[in-house]
């Protein structure tokens, strides 16, 4: 491909579906090579972390839980709730934010470094694959053949050990969802006494059998937005796992490699056509084609195209991280306007999130009139009804939960029971009434403070109004 007369037509079309509309499997070349031997290190870190993050504990949370059935998420151990949800949308936006100016700066190699399909697709299923149905040329060669043993064999074992890990997968993704706790309560009351979350779990386990089995590198294609996102924020100035189209074509295009020519006399770029780069790419597309949404940035082609380069006696980086402009003007990477209008909002919402988080009440209470109720004369005293709810959302059982008026002389009565008890991580609500003398009251609508104790330990303040009569002593 030269440089001054680009082929688009590849752009029509995608290496995953063929010419007639079918499925085109892609069967990459095994990777080999220092930024593969990186990738499967922060891999194996970061698969660490995805398994045992639900099973974590920190001050008695959990540390990553999204409980979206109960509306109750746990991030980093921070506990929050529904009354919570704006920090959980701030957090979110936090996110956004961030993986748009990564994407701004460093393109899209969130998807090939730390994106959890990539891991568990390249560093677990397709490892797995490699080890019993061997490299590239083996696997191409076995697909083709007919249902002998050694094919029943190979699949059946694959489709075994697939499925096994798709099951634990799905333990730990119900984890995040419901609970570590509960998972584990399930597991030791055995499935006869959870069907319906059995039932769940074998649904997950499809789904992820599924992915991981056939839909595989469709999902960073086709399922999955952020592809496509990259491409309304990527830039001449992103840094992306790009082909040196400048050196690799030279004048005359690419050339096979013939032992003692003189390439750069003859006018032909350092690409030796080997097409190791598109035989290693577990998407099946041609990189020297140019940043394409297929690209998952996964560092393959670099590695093996280095591989090449060494064995041919040319320098290495024909494939590399770099920028069109690095490429083209020999312009090294800077911040620009663009990536610091992202670090300004981004240090913006991180500080308010911060700020709003360690200024957030560990218990909750609301105190609210109940609707359609007027106040009662009771003798010589007033008395108002209320509907009160406490959210606990610390790790401890409050057991003797009462309240107290602070700026009003009055009685608190709590209907039903003289004290109140909050379970860890729950919460409570009830109906109580507040009297007041009609002597005391010096105008027809007061603003009530009333304290909230456990144990005689004040553990939040709450505000309400209270409604007398117009003809007031």
């Amino acid at each position: 491909m030269s440089s001054n007369t680009p082929e688009e037509s590849f752009r029509d079309s995608i290496a995953t579906i063929d010419k007639k509309g079918k499925r085109a499997f892609i069967y990459p070349k095994i990777p080999v090579g220092r930024f593969y031997n990186k990738r499967k290190l922060l891999s194996y870190a970061l698969l660490a972390f995805l398994l045992s993050a639900p099973f974590i504990k920190i001050n008695g949370n959990q540390f990553l839980l999204f409980n979206v059935l109960e509306r109750k998420f746990n991030i980093f151990s921070f506990p929050f709730w529904p009354q919570d949800f704006h920090l959980v949308v701030i957090s979110m936006i936090i996110g956004v934010v961030g993986l748009a100016l990564f994407t701004v700066a460093f393109g899209r190699i969130f998807c090939g470094w730390f994106c959890p399909q990539t891991i568990f697709m390249e560093m677990v299923f397709r490892r797995i694959e490699f080890w019993i149905d061997g490299d590239r040329g083996a696997q191409m060669r076995l697909a083709k053949q007919s249902w002998d043993k050694e094919k029943i064999r190979k699949r059946v074992t694959k489709w075994i050990v697939f499925f096994i890990i798709s099951f634990i997968i799905a333990n730990v993704f119900l984890a995040y969802l419901i609970g570590s706790d509960e998972v584990l309560d399930f597991i030791k009351e055995g499935p006869k006494e959870n069907t319906s979350t059995l039932i769940a779990l074998l649904i997950f386990t499809g789904v992820f059998f599924f992915i991981y089995a056939s839909f595989r590198e469709q999902v960073c294609i086709i399922a999955c937005p952020y592809g496509r996102m990259q491409g309304v924020l990527l830039d001449n100035k992103s840094i992306n796992v790009a082909y040196d189209h400048v050196r690799g074509e030279a004048e005359n295009g690419r050339a096979k490699f013939h032992k003692g020519e003189d390439r750069q006399a003859l006018g032909v770029g350092d690409c030796i056509d080997c097409k190791i780069c598109v035989n290693v790419c577990p998407t099946g597309i041609d990189i020297r084609n140019g940043t394409q949404l297929e690209c998952i940035n996964c560092t393959a082609c670099i590695d093996e195209c280095d591989t090449i380069m060494e064995k041919v006696g040319l320098p290495k980086g024909l494939i590399r991280y770099a920028s069109e402009d690095e490429i083209v003007k020999k312009e090294k990477f800077q911040l620009t306007t663009r990536m610091k209008g992202y670090i300004a909002v981004l240090a913006i919402l991180t500080g308010f999130f911060i700020g709003m988080l360690f200024l957030r009440n560990d218990v909750e209470a609301t105190i609210l009139h109940m609707p359609g109720q007027l106040f009662q004369h009771e003798g010589d005293t007033i008395s108002n009804v209320y509907n009160y709810k406490i959210i606990n959302k610390t790790e401890g059982d409050f057991n003797k939960v009462t309240f107290k008026l602070v700026n009003s002389k009055g009685e608190i009565k709590l209907v039903g029971k003289p004290f109140i008890a909050i379970p860890r991580q729950g919460f409570t609500q009830g109906t109580m009434f507040v009297k007041i003398l009609e002597k005391d009251l010096n105008k027809e609508d007061i603003e009530l403070q009333i304290e909230v104790y456990n144990n005689n330990r004040l553990i939040e303040t709450a505000k309400t109004n209270f409604n007398g009569p117009r003809n007031f002593n």
